[in-house]
């Protein structure tokens, strides 16, 4: 048990959620870190212990609810209380006509970018609501995807859509037990996930175009914002984009 804020987040092995992880740890809060891959998970544990906080690894698939479950169970054994849980885990599919998608590439998306938070929402809510002070907070990795879509991304643009609102629906259901929800919508964090654009991506032109990306440090800092406001005030949602990727007016 500890008297400092916790943090979970997701996908936190690698990317935007090894990123905001460190960067909660540097602003004073432990944290638990979830991902399938437990050596990432323990890199990131690594770096974010030299803050002087506990990181916690625990190798969990979201889209597991069993694993789910589990993770918050033991994030509340190891520290009695969750006040932030950055659900960040995500992923997408290679890029390709929407009709040579299979329904095993669609159900992966689904499950880890939808399935996943409500998962770990759900699991959230019931510690968040029964602690002592009451309440925490909860941000949704979104997508600028969330309002634009990029070619072939049925899959990962559908999943994001819902994501917002999923938001919705869980900031207004939260709101009686003091549980803010928001989300973040990224456009082009400098990651292994983005790699590709360095050598261009495609356009709904059908052009093919490099894009400008921004470093994930500004994301992790945006999160730290969004999860230090007090309770009774809340990022619903913020863009944090490089400023001059084809997001407004793409298409």
């Amino acid at each position: 048990m500890t008297s400092a804020k916790v943090a979970l987040v997701t996908g936190a092995g690698t990317g935007i959620g090894k990123a905001s992880a460190i960067a909660l740890a540097k602003a004073g809060y432990n944290v638990v870190l979830a991902g399938r891959r437990l050596e990432a998970l323990d890199a990131t544990a690594r770096e974010a212990e030299v803050h002087g906080v506990r990181a916690v690894a625990v190798a969990t698939d979201v889209g597991d609810h069993a694993q789910v479950k589990a993770l918050f169970a033991k994030t509340k054994q190891a520290f009695g209380r969750l006040d932030v849980l950055f659900n960040n885990a995500g992923m997408g599919t290679p890029a390709m006509p929407l009709e040579d998608l299979s329904y095993e590439q669609w159900k992966a998306v689904v499950d880890v970018n939808l399935t996943g938070p409500f998962l770990c929402t759900q699991e959230a809510f019931r510690i968040m609501k029964d602690q002592t002070p009451r309440g925490g907070r909860i941000i949704n990795n979104g997508s600028i995807s969330a309002y634009a879509p990029r070619p072939f991304s049925s899959p990962y643009t559908s999943t994001k859509h819902a994501i917002s609102g999923l938001t919705k629906a869980s900031s207004l259901d939260g709101r009686a037990y003091d549980i803010a929800v928001g989300q973040i919508d990224i456009g082009n964090a400098a990651t292994d996930m983005t790699e590709r654009m360095k050598n261009g991506v495609p356009q709904p032109d059908g052009s093919v175009r490099v894009e400008p990306r921004m470093d994930v440090q500004h994301v992790a800092n945006a999160v730290v914002h969004m999860a230090s406001l007090p309770l009774d005030a809340n990022v619903l949602f913020m863009t944090v984009m490089a400023t001059k990727m084809p997001f407004v007016g793409r298409g």
